[in-house]
């Protein structure tokens, strides 16, 4: 296939995509106008199903597919990041030396970590009912763990950070929701479709399968940020590569023990005793006049 037949697809494909775009901009509603009939729909759809946010039913009800697209988009994405980053053979784990917080910034993060921890847990709870849900929740619960990192060390975020049990709880969270799914079309329905009691409005249990998928997303998107900033910080903080230590200059490193070369024979850097061999301040320079002093001396005596 030619570079100008390559265009050439690509132009009439631009074109008919233009021609799509332009039809579907001017069917849209006017802006400004009062009536939307696919935000009446969605508001419907969601009273329907008793899901206080519209948000949510859109997210977890209208168009689950989709999410389960999103949500597999950052699987992947963590996962592709723990492949690529991961530890090499010609690599090395150092242990990262204790960081200095001044006193103001550790009480304001100690403070801090169990507060966003809440509200992290909170918006993910309470995504049906109120504005948030598991996407945004899981990043505040993920960030909020990384608050002890800047409070004490590395250490300490990795004595609360055992990536294990994150990894298993990022896998979890997919599994859930494809398992979800499934359950669905083993009700006799379509894949996705919410097929459990509503329940009441505005509470916990409220929504069918939307809280289900919802805490589903939640998990899977802490669990991967905190495997994902893991990767990234044990690259910039505790693996070295080769030759890292003598291009900085640490002075933990070991020197490597001289090469012995015998007993009784002097060293490379070190000249032979006795043989006689004058010094630099003892030139011919030096010996001229060292020859003139003793001149002087004969015609004063």
């Amino acid at each position: 296939m030619s570079f100008r037949f390559r265009l050439w697809v690509f132009l009439v494909g631009a074109a008919g995509f233009a021609v799509l775009f332009a039809v579907a901009c001017f069917g849209l509603p006017a802006f400004g106008s009062g009536h939307h009939p696919y935000g009446v729909r969605a508001v419907r759809a969601s009273l329907n199903h008793h899901t206080a946010n519209v948000i949510a039913s859109v997210n977890f009800d209208l168009r689950a597919f989709d999410t389960l697209g999103e949500e597999t988009i950052l699987f992947a994405a963590v996962l592709g990041a723990v492949v690529l980053l991961r530890q090499t053979q010609d690599e090395r784990r150092k242990t990262p030396e204790p960081a200095v917080v001044h006193p103001r910034v550790r009480r304001f993060a100690l403070l801090t970590l169990p507060l966003a921890l809440l509200v992290g847990l909170y918006v993910i709870a309470h995504g049906q009912i109120s504005p948030g849900g598991g996407f945004q929740g899981g990043v505040v619960t993920a960030t909020a763990l990384h608050l002890l990192y800047v409070a004490s060390d590395y250490r300490a975020l990795e004595r609360v950070r055992p990536l294990t049990v994150y990894e298993i709880g990022e896998a979890a969270g997919e599994a859930a929701y494809v398992v979800t799914g499934f359950a669905a079309v083993l009700a006799g329905s379509a894949f996705l479709a919410n097929v459990l009691p509503f329940g009441t409005l505005a509470t916990l249990s409220s929504g069918g399968t939307v809280p289900l998928l919802n805490a589903a997303i939640g998990l899977e998107v802490a669990s991967g940020v905190v495997v994902l900033l893991a990767r990234f910080l044990d690259q910039a903080v505790e693996i070295e590569e080769p030759g890292e230590d003598e291009e900085s200059g640490d002075p933990r490193e070991i020197e490597k023990p001289r090469e012995s070369q015998g007993p009784g024979k002097p060293r490379e850097s070190e000249e032979p005793r006795g043989c006689g061999r004058p010094k630099e301040s003892e030139g011919p320079e030096a010996s001229g006049a060292s020859r003139d002093d003793d001149n002087r001396d004969d015609k004063r005596e």
